[in-house]
């Protein structure tokens, strides 16, 4: 019986000490090495050719919607009442096929976005990852969501990691 006393304490003290084991932990400046990325910086461009694109096409057709509008209201006082509903329900489809087109618009780009930043994510999470297992870090944090930050800071790391200066 003493010696399974023993033995249980010998155990208990085991756990403790594992437990109390200090674990380390690193922050990084994920935006910071997020935006540092070459890739990043292609797909910004990309986005922004794709978006001023998108934008000049519907501001062409939005010219055009306009200039029909403007001459709907000179010739309106003389159509009839049936060519004035037929001709104002017709500009009420346009209107709403250029809002569609602007609501696919935005919603292209977004795709685009979602599509060109994904190999980007998954890269850069592989660079921490490496790091952290070549610095034996059990966690690494986003340093903008903690309130206080006193451990090893793993951004330039991880930068390295990825060739970035």
């Amino acid at each position: 019986m003493k010696r399974l006393s023993v033995l249980f304490a010998a155990v208990l003290m085991m756990v403790s000490f594992t437990a109390m084991k200090a674990q380390k932990i690193a922050s990084i400046d994920y935006e910071e090495v997020l935006s540092a990325m070459p890739e990043t910086k292609k797909m910004s461009t990309d986005l922004d050719a794709l978006n001023k694109s998108k934008s000049d096409e519907l501001n062409k057709q939005a010219e055009a919607f306009q200039a029909e509008i403007q001459k709907y209201q000179a010739e309106g006082a003389k159509m009839t009442e049936q060519q004035r509903q037929a001709k104002e329900s017709e500009l009420q489809k346009k209107q709403q096929n250029l809002q569609q087109l602007q609501m696919l618009a935005q919603n292209d780009i977004a795709q685009k976005r979602n599509t060109l930043l994904q190999p980007i994510l998954t890269k850069l999470d592989a660079a921490i990852a490496k790091v952290a297992k070549a610095n034996n870090y059990e966690f690494v944090l986003d340093a903008a969501s903690l309130v206080y930050k006193g451990g090893p800071d793993a951004t330039a790391a991880v930068k390295k990691e990825l060739n970035i200066k």
